[in-house]
């Protein structure tokens, strides 16, 4: 049987830094829960990045989360909506 060679994904080098970003984050913004979760969907399941896949177990550890928890907490974040816009950061809509 042949062995399983891990893949590099194409998306390795940009989503490393993000990585490195979470693994610095002690107060987590909606954002980085959301990169967090989409990330660790990205790469479950897949051969390679093993780097970045212990990383982002680290990163739940860090924050005391589940994967359970986290994708609850994103939902609701995402319920919200405009979790990716830049002018949403850090700001209360209060209009």
């Amino acid at each position: 049987m042949a062995e399983v060679k891990d893949q590099r994904h194409p998306q390795y080098t940009k989503d490393r830094q993000i990585v490195n970003d979470l693994l610095s984050q002690s107060a987590p913004s909606n954002r980085d829960y959301a990169d967090l979760a989409r990330l660790i969907v990205r790469y479950k399941g897949f051969v390679g990045a093993r780097d970045i896949q212990a990383d982002l177990l680290k990163v739940l550890n860090n924050w005391q989360l589940t994967e359970e928890a986290l994708f609850t907490k994103t939902r609701a974040i995402h319920e919200v909506g405009k979790v990716y816009m830049a002018q949403d950061e850090g700001q209360d809509d209060w209009a």
